[in-house]
C-alpha cells in the first residue's frame, strides 16, 4: 500500500531534505502518543468534556517527561510509575530529576 501525502512549506531545501525531515517530525510525534499509550492508555480514555480531556492529555505528557528524565534505567510503564504510587521518595526523585 502507498500513501500519497502532500505539503506546503516555505522552506528552502531540496525533496530529499524535505521528505527526512518530514519522516523525522512524525517519527518523533509516534513515538510519543505510543508511550503515552502504553503508559497511561490514553486511547482508551472515557474522558469527553474537552478541557479536562486537554488538562489530562498535558499532565499525562508533563508526567512522561518527568519519568523519562530520571537517571533510573527502568522501564516507564510499570516499574516507575508504579514505584510513584508507593514511595514519597522515589517521587522527590522524579520531580528533582535526580537520585537522592
Amino acid at each position: 500500500m502507498i500513501d500519497i501525502r502532500y505539503y506546503i512549506s516555505s522552506l528552502g531545501v531540496g525533496v530529499k531534505r524535505f521528505a527526512h525531515t518530514v519522516c523525522n517530525h512524525w517519527g518523533v510525534e509516534n513515538g510519543c502518543h505510543w508511550s503515552l499509550d502504553v503508559t497511561y492508555r490514553e486511547d482508551e480514555s472515557r474522558i469527553r468534556e474537552k478541557r479536562l480531556r486537554e488538562n489530562f492529555a498535558w499532565l499525562n505528557r508533563l508526567t512522561l517527561s518527568l519519568l523519562k528524565q530520571h537517571p533510573s534505567r527502568k522501564s516507564l510503564a510499570i516499574p516507575k510509575c508504579r514505584r510513584c504510587g508507593w514511595s514519597d521518595h522515589f517521587v522527590r526523585e522524579v520531580l528533582t530529576s535526580a537520585k537522592l
